[in-house]
């Protein structure tokens, strides 16, 4: 059986990448022991580099090169139609690239922090919206 395609935000992924400890820790155990492919876009792949750029990490681009390396290899890569695929409407326009890489690469789940992404939970044509708790529930074991 293949594994779960899942659509990470990129909250998760820098939790997963800079923190070592909790719930982060155990998502990134888990795209390492590959018990879910992690998905990403040019605009996700984007963000995230962009994210691991903010002053507040104080990263040098050395160490921001080395976190990449520990996600980039156990991603796969979903080209997303131009136009994007029709998705359910969100508050936030910044979150549309996650929901458009969870559509078109038929993600089994979009897991997230964002109030706005969980907000859209339930909804119609959107693959379940779970938190890192719920998520490690469903899909890590406990």
């Amino acid at each position: 059986m293949k594994p779960p395609r899942v659509v990470l935000d990129t909250n998760v992924v820098l939790s997963a990448l800079l923190f070592g400890a909790g719930p982060t820790a155990r998502v990134r155990t888990g795209w390492q022991a590959v018990r879910f492919v992690p998905l990403a876009s040019t605009a996700t792949a984007q963000e995230l580099v962009r994210a691991l750029g903010y002053p507040k990490f104080r990263l040098s681009a050395a160490e921001q090169a080395e976190l990449l390396a520990d996600f980039i290899p156990w991603v796969e890569v979903v080209e997303i139609p131009n136009p994007p695929l029709q998705v359910p409407p969100c508050r936030d326009p910044h979150d549309l690239p996650f929901l458009h890489l969870a559509v078109a690469g038929k993600a089994w789940a979009l897991v997230s922090g964002d109030r706005d992404l969980l907000a859209l939970a339930g909804a119609r044509g959107l693959c379940p919206v779970l938190t890192v708790d719920a998520f490690c529930r469903q899909y890590l074991g406990s």
